[in-house]
């Protein structure tokens, strides 16, 4: 049976609530993945985790992960601008909530996150995300799993498979 390369998933880890759901999935398919933090923070100890600590600074985590992922690869971020620079590169982006970010509709996500920007700016208040809980958690999990799957059965094609 011919190899295929599995994904690696990276993580723009900073602010991002569902590190131990990205383990967990990782664990079970035996994947690679690449936390990419401004400092440093524990990991679990694992041959197939790496912490990237990059230098502090305005877009350098998001740049190391754009620079870096690709296809068949992918993204775990809350990072809009970031979810859009990683699908130009070919990367799968899923949002920490676990929604996927795609072709079809990181345009209308893009205009909604710049709108409310915007609306900050002129001094309205709006209201941030709420907390995760333990559905918004299952709903990562669920869509990571799905994700992985059909990469890996996109892999396997390509390498032809059966």
């Amino acid at each position: 049976m011919p190899e295929h390369r599995k994904p690696t998933v990276f993580v723009d880890a900073d602010a991002c609530p569902v590190k131990q759901e990205i383990y967990r999935v990782a664990a079970r398919y035996g994947l690679w993945v690449r936390v990419v933090s401004n400092s440093w923070m524990r990991i679990p100890d694992s041959d197939r985790i790496e912490l990237e600590v990059v230098e502090k600074g305005e877009g350098v985590a998001d740049d190391w992960i754009a620079e870096r992922s690709g296809p068949g690869d992918i993204v775990v971020t809350g990072d809009i601008p970031l979810a859009s620079r990683c699908l130009k590169n070919g990367s799968s982006v899923l949002g920490n909530t676990g929604r996927p970010f795609t072709e079809d509709n990181i345009g209308d996500v893009l205009a909604t996150r710049n709108l409310f920007a915007d609306l900050r700016e002129q001094g309205m208040t709006i209201r941030g995300p709420s907390p995760m809980s333990g559905p918004d958690r299952s709903r990562f999990l669920q869509a990571m799993d799905v994700l992985v799957n059909k990469l890996l059965r996109d892999a396997a094609r390509k390498a032809g498979a059966p």
